[in-house]
């Protein structure tokens, strides 16, 4: 099994939500919508590969967090979950649902970053390997204050930085992740979209403030022929951050589909 770091919030015994974080997070970042807004609720939240204090060993794809999210649901959950995800995160949890239908019951999908433009993916991955890392904690926390972490709350912001942001060699900054791992990640952004199979109920949640828009026509065509009346979108006033910026909101759409 690759391993996993899961972070575990709420009760006890048998998780009933899995939530999954976007590309070059981790899973501390849902604990505060887990703990102050579904606290009865087992929650089990994974740093994705490559990410936080996971494996970074390769591959680096959707298809090996798959199958290793699949293991944890085979020894975590004795009936199927409920899947919280943002952002690339929701590549995953869709080609999870669609493998493992026995452990996936409905999805919640925060401004999810799939079947996307090639050559976009290109521009970021190219920016990314050419500014990876900072001078300074205040330069990586003003380079997330002045972007898609404006509208978080500045102690929420300061949390992401106390958990994810390490020293690195010769003095500078950067999040605890695996740089390899991202730059195939965005590769991985731009495949064919897995689709969850029919009878899955599926919320899809589109950040207003997001330019350009993650959220595809494509996709919400795709999704809403494929699920019909299973198949939700709604639109938050947020940026991309939708659990940090919206947490009251986003335990409401998960509530909806926990029934």
């Amino acid at each position: 099994m690759t391993h996993l770091h899961v972070h575990r919030f709420g009760p006890a015994g048998p998780l009933r939500l899995l939530a999954l974080h976007g590309l070059t997070g981790h899973g501390k970042r849902w604990e505060p919508l887990a703990t102050q807004h579904l606290s009865e609720i087992a929650v089990a939240a994974p740093d994705l590969i490559g990410h936080g204090r996971s494996s970074w060993a390769a591959p680096w794809t959707i298809d090996a967090n798959v199958a290793a999210l699949a293991e944890l649901l085979d020894h975590q959950a004795t009936s199927p979950v409920v899947v919280v995800a943002h952002s690339f995160g929701c590549a995953v949890a869709m080609q999870l649902a669609a493998a493992r239908p026995d452990r996936v019951t409905a999805l919640v999908l925060l401004d999810p970053a799939v079947g996307l433009d090639g050559a976009w993916m290109r521009e970021i991955a190219d920016a990314m390997l050419a500014s990876p890392d900072y001078s300074s904690p205040e330069e990586a926390r003003a380079a997330k204050a002045n972007g898609s972490w404006a509208d978080v709350d500045a102690a929420v912001l300061d949390a992401e930085l106390d958990d994810h942001l390490i020293p690195l060699p010769a003095g500078r900054y950067g999040w605890r992740l695996s740089l390899p791992a991202m730059i195939s990640y965005w590769s991985e952004l731009a495949r064919e979209t897995v689709l969850p199979p029919n009878g899955t109920g599926t919320t899809v949640v589109r950040a207003a403030r997001t330019s350009p828009s993650y959220v595809t026509d494509r996709l919400v065509t795709d999704l809403r022929e494929r699920l019909g009346p299973d198949f939700r979108l709604t639109t938050l006033e947020c940026d991309h951050m939708v659990a940090e910026a919206k947490p009251a909101d986003v335990a409401a759409l998960i509530r909806e589909r926990m029934r």
